[in-house]
């Protein structure tokens, strides 16, 4: 069950492969204040990942990572990455998360994508996010198994504070989907609390 998020328009086609640049069509608008002629080359992204989820005393819980931003501020967010060669989104989404937060899990649904824009010193970036719910099947909190090493801590954050702990207002639009969906899955999580006793 897909639930869409509300996304910027589309100004350029996705492409295939990841960050590969895009070229302006003629008379086509760059950054406001820039002419056509100065504009900088778009690069399309894409990521996937989303949140994976356990039952806990009683309560939903989800893994969350902290990585520095470009500027070199501590954001608190979903762990995502790149697909590798032909993976589809949700495998990479799985694969994300656990290299991310050391945490496996299994997709129960997919809750849309974002997508955005930013600039860095060369060109701009067009990224789309896939996100999905994913029911935690075991593993151990831990940023040593990211490759990329842009996880630098994880946390399991109660889904009922989650929100208030996400830097990003896109990734809380997120959360709320999962809220809307989860009550169709709670049969899926155990109480890992009573099954540690």
């Amino acid at each position: 069950m897909a639930h869409p998020v509300p996304s910027a328009p589309k100004r350029t086609p996705l492409t295939a492969s990841v960050g590969r640049r895009v070229p302006r069509r003629p008379g086509q608008p760059g950054t406001p204040g820039e002419s056509p002629q100065g504009s900088l080359p778009t690069v399309e992204e894409i990521s996937a990942g989303g949140l994976v989820v356990r039952r806990f005393g009683g309560r939903l819980e989800v893994a969350i990572i902290a990585r520095y931003n470009r500027g070199g501020r501590l954001e608190w967010c979903l762990p995502k990455g790149h697909p590798e060669g032909v993976e589809s989104h949700g495998a990479a989404a799985i694969r994300e998360v656990e290299e991310e937060t050391g945490i496996a899990g299994d997709i129960l649904a997919s809750l849309g994508s974002i997508d955005y824009w930013f600039t860095v010193s060369s060109h701009r970036v067009h990224k789309t996010v896939h996100h999905y719910l994913l029911r935690a099947t075991g593993g151990e909190l831990t940023t040593e198994n990211d490759p990329d090493h842009e996880a630098v801590d994880v946390a399991w954050v109660g889904l009922d504070v989650l929100n208030a702990k996400l830097s990003f207002p896109n990734e809380r639009r997120i959360v709320d989907l999962a809220r809307d969906v989860l009550p169709d899955y709670e049969d899926r999580f155990q109480d890992l609390s009573d099954s540690e006793r």
